[in-house]
């Protein structure tokens, strides 16, 4: 099978070969999951956890003293030089932590135990990584993911390449987003892992809700052939009630119609409770199936699935306190009737045991229901938009900003300093690099979209007004430049 490189012309290769990438993505050229070669008796468990790592550090201009000149690096990297600002003096034990399951995963193998991880680095980091002369960081990661002999215990999550938020990232750059970490994750762990990869982890946890912004969302996934996303529990609902998921541990069918009346559905695995790193850092999803005993769905008993995705390397529970415990929780679970697994191989194990994706109970996203009772399918975008801001205008808590993984958080007010130059520039390389016809395998084109997904990091949001806005607008000059100049 051809492989990728992974920079061309000195940029991270994030386009150029979508029909290759396609090709290895779509659901009948992926490989099936076994549920026999991880050791573990699905018809026997009580009940199963699975934990997510989540791994992220934007690119920013920060290499150099002048922020409109200096060049593009890696946060990690800007830490690494800087070691007296703020917390930057843990970048070293940040580096430990994007490299420690790659070691972890085979130290256990060899103990006879049945570990496993998923996990989720943002195309960013990886570039970052390099970038900074990191290769054993890669390289460990490389060891794990393509040994056949601990390849299904490491369960690679895709993201959007930039950390771009769904709600508020325009709908074509976000599915640019999805492509270009599917590009780069090929170039760096090659094509034959990338068809491994079927389950999506969106940036915060953010799922828009507006209807047509929340179809596209499911499209683009679907379209770049994933199976599954993580959503959080209270960033969903029931169609029928709007209420919560009543058994948040069993997967369901995330079902999203937009104004003209398609739908697109994919399978949703619900992350209980908000974004806490003690959960995953303290173990805490193996000692709540430990209380769990097997469910009904779809006229089968089935072991119920706890899951909870953190931070990788944030805060001193994840730095200090989470290896000891994996390493103990693992050494205690495997073998057991409540064994860690991961999230594609107990999917498989269900559908293998005669269930199909309809008998899984559908949620859509929160706050649709109030749309729906007033909205008759198919009377278009503006209806829709009269009927959401009849619905604004009657309660101050509605809103259409989506859901992600607080409650207290949005990704929209408070940023229009970012987010309109982000629409502008957003508008200007479809104009110019995607309706102007440039080829995707052109330098131009890839120079400006790795600025332009650069630009759309969370970061840039997420710490509010100050030096960070600034990175994320110098980065958005830069891209404009770039469109005005090379197309």
């Amino acid at each position: 099978m051809q492989g990728l490189p992974e920079h061309i012309a000195g940029l991270p290769n994030i386009c150029g070969q979508e029909d290759l990438v396609a090709s290895v993505t779509s659901d009948g050229r992926r490989p099936a999951v076994s549920v026999q070669g991880g050791g573990i008796d699905f018809g026997a468990i009580d009940s199963a956890f699975a934990i997510g790592l989540h791994m992220h550090q934007p690119l920013i201009p920060a290499g150099g003293d002048d922020l409109h000149s200096a060049a593009m690096i890696g946060n990690l990297q800007h830490m690494m030089e800087h070691p007296g600002s703020g917390d930057n003096h843990n970048a070293a034990v940040f580096a430990e932590c994007y490299k420690r399951m790659g070691e972890y995963l085979p130290q256990l193998i060899q103990e006879g135990k049945q570990p496993r991880v998923m996990v989720e680095y943002s195309g960013e980091l990886l570039h970052g990584l390099r970038q900074m002369g990191r290769d054993d960081v890669l390289e460990a990661l490389q060891g794990v993911t393509c040994d056949p002999q601990t390849r299904h215990t490491i369960e690679w999550l895709g993201c959007p390449w930039g950390h771009a938020v769904a709600p508020s990232t325009p709908v074509q750059d976000y599915r640019l987003h999805v492509r270009a970490w599917q590009h780069h994750f090929a170039a760096i762990f090659g094509l034959e892992a990338l068809a491994r990869v079927r389950g999506f982890s969106p940036s915060e946890m953010a799922l828009p809700n507006h209807p047509d912004v929340a179809y596209e969302f499911v499209k683009t996934l679907r379209e770049c052939g994933y199976q599954w996303v993580l959503v959080q529990e209270h960033s969903v609902e029931r169609p029928e009630t709007g209420g919560g998921p009543e058994q948040p541990h069993l997967p369901h069918r995330l079902v999203c119609r937009n104004a003209r009346g398609d739908e697109a559905e994919i399978i949703a695995i619900i992350k209980t409770q908000g974004s806490d790193t003690k959960l995953v850092g303290q173990m805490q999803p193996y000692y709540e199936a430990r209380g769990l005993g097997r469910a009904e769905l779809g006229g089968k008993a089935v072991p119920p699935l706890v899951t909870q995705i953190a931070d990788g390397e944030n805060g001193g529970v994840m730095m200090n306190e989470f290896p000891p415990k994996y390493l103990a929780v693992v050494q205690e679970c495997s073998g057991s009737a409540v064994p860690m697994v991961n999230v594609s191989e107990y999917l498989a194990y269900l559908f293998a045991s005669g269930l199909t994706e309809q008998d899984l109970p559908t949620l859509q996203p929160v706050h649709q229901k109030r749309i729906w009772d007033r909205f008759a399918t198919g009377e278009g975008a503006e209806t829709l938009e009269k009927v959401v801001e009849a619905l604004r205008r009657e309660d101050p808590h509605f809103h259409m900003e989506g859901g992600s993984w607080t409650n207290d958080r949005s990704w929209v007010q408070g940023y229009e300093s970012l987010l309109g130059p982000m629409e502008r520039v957003s508008a200007l390389f479809d104009e110019k690099a995607v309706r102007g016809g440039a080829s995707t395998t052109e330098h131009r084109y890839r120079n400006a979209l790795f600025h332009l997904l650069a630009s759309q990091t969370s970061c840039f949001r997420y710490w509010g007004e100050g030096t960070w806005t600034d990175y994320g607008r110098e980065i958005l000059r830069r891209a404009e430049a770039i469109l005005r100049k090379d197309f």
